[in-house]
């Protein structure tokens, strides 16, 4: 039999597609998906991290001290705009650093994560989704600002600014016992635990160095809502209300 010769235009004679060729180009473009990923992924990582440096962090609470407001393991997003760029206002719950010797022997504190749990959330702390300085951090509502004279108790068992009892809807005690009377120096404030029978606040650290007070550069920011638990997902409170008929003193 002759051997068939290829026409012009007859598509039976082409030659196939060289597979090698082939897989190289799919190679080449599993490897740019890739690469696209990760430069996705590390402007996120980025992005995150500038966030949670300059603009907000997230912190857990490790005591009882601001029950019924916020558990324990409560997670909540901090303002750290507060008070550099944004003023801090009575009723504020503010996180802060221990101004000195108020985390000692307090008893509240959670004992600090070992081994993967901790390198775990040391990876996730750097985009802001964990803390693990909690523990070196204390959260208080803000009670008395530069100027303001605080004091405890009258006859109801209520906390005075400026001479005006306070209804505090917030606290789980509605009484305390503990009496003071204090004017809350220049670029600081007197803070309380919402847990007034089981806080370690001003009241109980005026034998320190500080006097009880907390310094402006002390403070990290303002806690402005619970993120998790989900069920618990709430924005915090300040209560103006509160604090309505007390007329500041102080300049700040």
């Amino acid at each position: 039999m002759t051997p068939r010769t290829a026409a012009a235009g007859d598509t039976s004679a082409r030659v196939p597609v060289d597979p090698p060729r082939g897989r190289a180009r799919r190679l080449r473009g599993w490897k740019a998906f890739l690469r696209d990923v990760l430069v996705i992924l590390v402007a996120a990582v980025l992005i995150s991290f500038l966030i949670k440096t300059f603009l907000i962090r997230s912190f857990y609470i490790p005591s009882e001290s601001m029950m019924n407001t916020l558990h324990v393991n409560d997670r909540i997003i901090v303002n750290e705009l507060a008070p550099k760029l944004m003023p801090v206002q009575r009723g504020d719950v503010i996180v802060f650093r221990d101004p000195g010797g108020w985390l000692d022997g307090s008893g509240q504190i959670a004992p600090p994560r070992s081994g993967p749990g901790a390198a775990l959330d040391q990876v996730l702390s750097v985009i802001g989704l964990t803390a693990p300085d909690s523990n070196d951090h204390l959260i208080k509502r803000v009670i008395g600002l530069p100027g303001d004279k605080v004091t405890c108790c009258t006859s109801l068992g209520r906390v005075s600014v400026n001479g005006v009892p306070l209804t505090e809807p917030y606290i789980l005690v509605t009484t305390d016992q503990r009496p003071f009377s204090v004017t809350v120096p220049k670029k600081s404030l007197w803070v309380m635990g919402d847990n007034r029978g089981n806080s370690k606040d001003s009241r109980f650290n005026q034998d320190q160095p500080g006097k009880g007070f907390v310094p402006y550069s002390d403070v990290v920011g303002r806690a402005i809502l619970i993120s998790w638990p989900a069920d618990r997902w709430t924005w915090l409170d300040n209560y103006p209300f509160v604090f309505a008929n007390v007329d500041r003193r102080g300049s700040g």
